[in-house]
């Protein structure tokens, strides 16, 4: 494997606006390696990267509207207009009723870093919740989503 990092698992559940799971959706991730550097041509700082991580993910939800990837923790990774992001997963989800992809983002619960994280201060603060991920029990970090209603996750135009 030769991938530096953290491996975790996310568990990523798909709401319509009604509350029903979504058991035919399509979740992608993308995401920088544990170093904080992303796979990809623009991403020229100096930080190691992994052969074996290219930082992207598909997967689509099965019968209880759940998609599941393993993946290592995400590094931080600089804001452009100046600082540092907290840890995130980018999430693009399609869904059947939903035209064009809806962008979000994944933080994970407990970080002290999400405080100052440059995204995360634009979302209205009773609404900061949808995007931050709970490690259960077993230690499995899981974020539902919701396309709509009243817990509706918040989306980003991207």
């Amino acid at each position: 494997s030769g991938v530096a990092g953290e491996r975790i698992e996310l568990v990523l559940s798909l709401f319509d606006a009604e509350g029903v799971l979504v058991p035919d959706g399509l979740l992608e991730i993308w995401q920088a390696n544990s170093h904080g550097r992303y796979n990809h041509p623009d991403d020229r700082r100096n930080l190691p990267l992994d052969a074996g991580f290219e930082g992207f993910g598909r997967a689509s939800t099965d019968t209880r509207g759940e998609a599941h990837f393993t993946t290592v923790k995400p590094g931080r990774v600089p804001w452009p207009a100046g600082g540092m992001q907290a840890a995130h997963v980018n999430i693009s989800v399609f869904a059947r009723g939903v035209l064009n992809r809806l962008a979000t983002r994944l933080y994970f619960d407990g970080d002290p870093a999400l405080a100052e994280d440059p995204v995360l201060k634009l979302v209205d603060t009773a609404r900061r919740q949808t995007l931050i991920a709970k490690r259960d029990a077993s230690g499995v970090w899981r974020l539902p989503i919701y396309i709509g209603g009243t817990r509706e996750t918040v989306f980003f135009d991207c």
